[in-house]
């Protein structure tokens, strides 16, 4: 299985930036954290830009944490550009500037969980590590366990599954890769193109006819349109555009329910995305 995802992978990965020669712990590290829950066509070119104007951690702890909020855009979940700002600098004030090798500090940073300081210590300094993303659970629970779904994520068990598979320390960076990759593109979660896959000879599911999913299912995120996460992103858009403080009735204009406007603004301070400058006046973090 390992050695058969490893030259399916050779042959059929995507050409993305972090997979080429010379690409830095630092772009690494900042591809994780925009790639999470975000599609790769929508971070390739913020990540060229991004890296662009901040190629080392240092240059982007000595920018306003609002120019990384700003320049995060439309890939969501803005939290994630405060977090790696204070990643930022956290790598400067504890690492000399450079991005840690080792998982325990790579989990030491700033929004930095189990996978993401996996995903650094494999793909950008080759460790010896288990890597799992819900592409690989897919793969693993339906070759593996003959499970359609891979249910609820548990990173005590997950871990341990992919711990088991791994190759030699010279291998087991590839077939991290290979097989996100296998889930990503042909073990999908909808219509699996199981006529191509490298391992479909032995998976498991698939000798079992296929069987559906009975066990517990992961959660199913709720619906963004109208909601207040939506709303939080409407806010975020004016305060992203704007060349000075913004008051209530200017976010008012961006959205109509003024009881959940209240909820997206209240939130977005707590989570020091926003600041209240003035009486009624708010801004991007300084």
């Amino acid at each position: 299985m390992q050695q058969e995802i490893i030259e399916w992978f050779e042959a059929e990965g995507r050409d993305l930036p972090w997979r080429q020669p010379g690409f830095t712990p630092w772009g690494s590290l900042v591809s994780e954290f925009m790639l999470q829950q975000t599609p790769v066509a929508r971070v390739v070119p913020k990540l060229e830009e991004f890296l662009q104007r901040w190629p080392t951690p240092g240059a982007l702890a000595s920018s306003p944490s609002g120019d990384a909020v700003r320049a995060w855009a439309n890939l969501g979940y803005p939290r994630r550009a405060l977090w790696l700002h204070q990643c930022a600098v956290t790598i400067v004030e504890k690492f000399n500037g450079e991005v840690p090798r080792e998982v325990k500090d790579l989990l030491s940073l700033p929004g930095v969980g189990p996978y993401t300081a996996r995903a650094v210590a494999v793909f950008a300094f080759g460790a010896h590590e288990p890597v799992v993303d819900t592409n690989i659970r897919r793969v693993i629970a339906r070759h593996n366990q003959g499970n359609a779904d891979q249910g609820p994520p548990s990173t005590q068990r997950d871990l341990e599954a992919m711990t088991a598979l791994l190759p030699s320390p010279d291998k087991s960076p590839a077939f991290n890769a290979g097989i996100m990759e296998l889930g990503a593109l042909v073990c999908t979660a909808r219509n699996p193109r199981c006529d191509v896959c490298p391992i479909a000879h032995t998976c498991a599911w698939k000798k079992a006819g296929y069987p559906e999913h009975v066990g517990p299912k992961k959660t199913v995120q709720k619906k963004y349109e109208g909601s207040d996460r939506q709303a939080r992103g409407a806010v975020m858009a004016v305060l992203r555009q704007a060349q000075h403080t913004v008051n209530t009735e200017e976010l008012e204009a961006c959205w109509p329910d003024h009881a959940q406007l209240g909820r997206a603004i209240s939130g977005l301070l707590h989570d020091g995305l926003i600041e209240l400058v003035a009486d009624d006046r708010y801004q991007l973090p300084a």
